[in-house]
């Protein structure tokens, strides 16, 4: 490239047919200057906002551990690797995930996670109540709504494999069956789950939840569309769909379920004879899901609702419970926040 004042000189040094491309040449790269210095500045402006940003860290601090998880080595070894860093006072980040915007998720991730379940603070609950947070959280890692999945593609370490996953359902699986119950509280079963099947068609005075949600007495005369047990509490449950989920399942509509599905979960406690054989003994609870997206919109568009006792007793001190139930099933979004899968090609 040649000055101005010298391309007079210069293309006459040239031979004539080649001078136009010289002067086009010179003239494009005088104009790629500017492009040039934009684009720089641009490059220097996004790298300081960056450097800016790594300063707008929000805090998160590993508290003291003070009633950390009492399990067998293995076992606490799975959750250790696999959750302790969103679940736990032992959070440890990786280097890319101290950088921002990584970092803001991550943060996020770590306070909603010790928010529902803290590993570091789980002795402090009765032992009933830890062991039903670890089955929820072994019922999420085997539905693969646990660790949450863009977290595993970046965190291939955490990914649970079927044998470890094995391993912590045994460790929630009693070691020994139930005890035969006695004949009188056989009959106390019985009676009362014959006076649950005669009062299907009844209405009983039953207060509402604390989320305003009323009793729904005819869900006895829904249809069954599945079952499930949970071993840590020793309960057997049956699921049952209004006649909207049931039409629902028939058509395989179930992702997401239409609008007025409502299911019915009945639990009640496993009770053995003296032939081994296990029946519903006492009813525990039954408790509701009543899709409604507008409606219920803030708890991830499902209402909740749930009664305790053979006195249906609404469970939960204010309309706050349902907090619970949408921690427990907000990683579940791919099966539209359902936990059991019903039977298809019900009619």
């Amino acid at each position: 490239m040649v000055h101005n004042g010298e391309l007079g000189d210069s293309l006459q040094s040239i031979p004539s047919a080649l001078q136009p491309y010289v002067v086009e040449r010179d003239r494009l790269a005088t104009q790629g200057r500017p492009v040039f210095r934009g684009f720089a500045w641009i490059v220097v402006i996004l790298a300081a906002v960056f450097v800016g940003l790594q300063f707008i860290r929000p805090v998160l601090t590993n508290p003291p551990v003070t009633a950390d998880l009492q399990a067998p080595p293995d076992v606490k070894q799975i959750l250790r690797t696999s959750c302790y860093s969103c679940h736990s006072n032992e959070t440890q980040l990786p280097w890319f995930d101290r950088i921002v915007p990584a970092y803001w998720i991550a943060a996020r991730d770590v306070r909603d996670g010790r928010k529902h379940l803290n590993f570091s603070e789980i002795g402090n609950l009765p032992a009933a109540q830890q062991r039903a947070f670890l089955f929820e959280s072994v019922s999420q890692i085997e539905l693969g709504a646990m660790p949450l999945p863009a977290y595993k593609r970046v965190h291939p370490d955490s990914v649970v494999t079927p044998q470890q996953l094995a391993v912590l359902k045994t460790y929630l699986t009693p070691s020994s069956p139930n005890a035969p119950a006695s004949s009188d509280v056989i009959t106390a079963a019985n009676a009362q789950y014959d006076k649950w099947i005669q009062s299907a068609g009844a209405a009983p005075e039953v207060s509402p939840a604390p989320n305003g949600i009323g009793f729904l007495p005819d869900y006895k005369n829904w249809k069954a569309i599945s079952s499930t047990e949970r071993v840590d509490n020793h309960t057997m449950r049956q699921i049952f769909g209004n006649d909207v989920a049931v039409k629902a399942i028939a058509e395989n509509h179930i992702n997401p379920w239409p609008e007025g599905a409502a299911f019915a979960k009945v639990a009640w406690f496993q009770q053995a004879d003296d032939k081994g054989l296990v029946r519903p003994g006492a009813f525990f609870q039954v408790e509701f899901m009543i899709r409604d997206r507008e409606k219920y919109a803030s708890t991830l568009g499902w209402g909740w609702a749930r009664w305790r006792g053979a006195d249906l007793k609404p469970y939960g001190k204010d309309a706050a419970f349902t907090g619970e139930c949408v921690s427990c099933h907000k990683p579940l979004r791919n099966t539209d926040y359902v936990f059991t899968m019903p039977i298809l090609g019900q009619q």
